[in-house]
């Protein structure tokens, strides 16, 4: 690519005699089909400038549709071709089973089958506890709740360890 800029550098070095600036970016434009980029790296003046000139020729919308539809024949070309030789990569997504897993622990906590569910399982399953500023869950105070339930789970006991694993303070 620079080796081509280089070129066309030193070929618009010996026309700039014949032509001026514009016209040096209007056949580099219309005639080469340079880019407008291109154009400011080998004439030296900034794209704002060479989109100016670009803009201001009458030649400017034609040959914007012509560069817009074979842009857009290279495209499908090139997306053809990407998809008859790209091979998705296999991934080893194991989230289902994983959420399996997670289903069948959970239903194992709040099946009827299992009379002692902890307190530490009810507040990690439902979303009616909230955390108060003593780390504590609680039920807010508005809310109605049945006798069995807990107000309030005491987080501060190591909960699953062997050793606590049906301690809490109520408070009913």
């Amino acid at each position: 690519m620079l080796n081509y800029i280089f070129l066309i550098r030193n070929k618009v070095k010996e026309e700039k005699e014949k032509l001026d600036t514009k016209e040096q970016i209007l056949d580099l434009y219309y005639n080469q089909h340079l880019k407008q980029n291109e154009i400011a790296k080998i004439i030296g003046k900034s794209c704002p400038y060479i989109s100016k000139v670009v803009k201001a020729d009458n030649r400017n919308k034609q040959e914007k549709e012509t560069r817009k539809k074979a842009n857009a024949e290279n495209r499908k070309v090139y997306l053809q071709e990407y998809f008859k030789t790209y091979d998705r990569p296999k991934k080893d997504d194991n989230s289902y089973e994983q959420m399996l897993a997670q289903q069948k622990r959970d239903a194992m906590e709040l099946s009827y089958n299992n009379n002692t569910l902890s307190d530490y399982a009810l507040a990690k399953w439902s979303s009616i506890y909230h955390t108060n500023s003593k780390g504590n869950l609680v039920i807010d105070r508005k809310l109605k709740v049945g006798s069995d339930i807990p107000k309030s789970i005491n987080m501060s006991i190591k909960v699953p360890t062997q050793k606590y694993k049906n301690r809490y303070v109520y408070s009913y």
